[in-house]
């Protein structure tokens, strides 16, 4: 049974995430006006027709890369608000409850859009540091006011017409379950860092090699303190430390073979 409907649509991206997307959008059903979901045309699962039995508004769409799928969306949605959330996070009761207080009290227009907080969990474990917390997310936007760069290839965030502030309540991300998921998910994330710096121009020079890795691997377990997640907290940095170091060697393989490693 909904509860007062917010002028928002909630709009999640999604391929292959049926066993994922049911209690993402049950986490904000309540409060929507409506859930849209953008299908990957190349999904292989039931993702679409389980969001559409749950009463989201489905549309098949072919692959542009996640900024342009972001822009689309916004084209997509019908409410005055966007909130983006991922098939593998919820929206958590406190955030629900500070949405709702927002919108009655006509504070919501104060900005054009809104940071959100999220808790991810990386092994069944909620992480403290490594510069996983608070990992704010500009999330809630004003639909007519953002718009995404579409040569960002990785962690795309809108560009906003208009001030931003945070928000009290969080997004709870189940970012990774398997060290095999980990791994895919990075060598992802590198190989689309490498594209966004090809695209710019970027350049290689021998010290990316050393200097990028160390630079991660201090961030993360250093400065952002992920030795308080353990065992966890050591693996993660030395991933994203390797990654850090293969998105120069694909940038690399770029630029020295470029009919084979252009970006398309």
């Amino acid at each position: 049974m909904k509860q007062e409907q917010l002028p928002v649509s909630v709009v999640i991206i999604a391929k292959d995430e049926a066993g994922f997307i049911g209690d993402a959008i049950r986490s904000v059903q309540p409060w929507a006006a409506e859930v849209v979901v953008l299908v990957d045309r190349r999904s292989s699962d039931a993702t679409a027709s389980v969001a559409s039995e749950l009463g989201a508004v489905v549309f098949m769409e072919h692959w542009l890369g996640f900024p342009a799928q972001r822009n689309l969306a916004l084209l997509r949605a019908q409410q005055p608000w966007v909130f983006f959330l991922d098939a593998d996070e919820r929206c958590e009761p406190a955030l629900a409850a500070e949405l709702t207080e927002l919108c009655a009290t006509n504070r919501i227009g104060v900005h054009a859009g809104w940071w959100i907080p999220r808790h991810n969990v990386f092994f069944g474990r909620v992480l403290r540091g490594g510069g996983w917390y608070p990992d704010y997310q500009l999330r809630l936007l004003r639909r007519g006011a953002a718009q995404y760069d579409e040569r960002i290839e990785v962690h795309e965030v809108a560009e906003v017409a208009g001030s931003t502030a945070q928000l009290s309540g969080h997004i709870t991300h189940l970012n990774i379950v398997t060290f095999a998921e980990l791994w895919q998910k990075q060598a992802a994330y590198a190989r689309r860092e490498a594209t966004t710096m090809y695209r710019a121009g970027r350049q290689v020079r021998w010290r990316n090699y050393v200097g990028a890795p160390v630079r991660e691997f201090v961030y993360r377990y250093v400065r952002n303190q992920g030795w308080r997640d353990g065992w966890v907290g050591l693996v993660l940095a030395c991933v994203m430390a390797w990654f850090a170091l293969q998105s120069f060697v694909w940038l690399g393989q770029m630029r020295t073979e470029p009919v084979q490693g252009a970006p398309s």
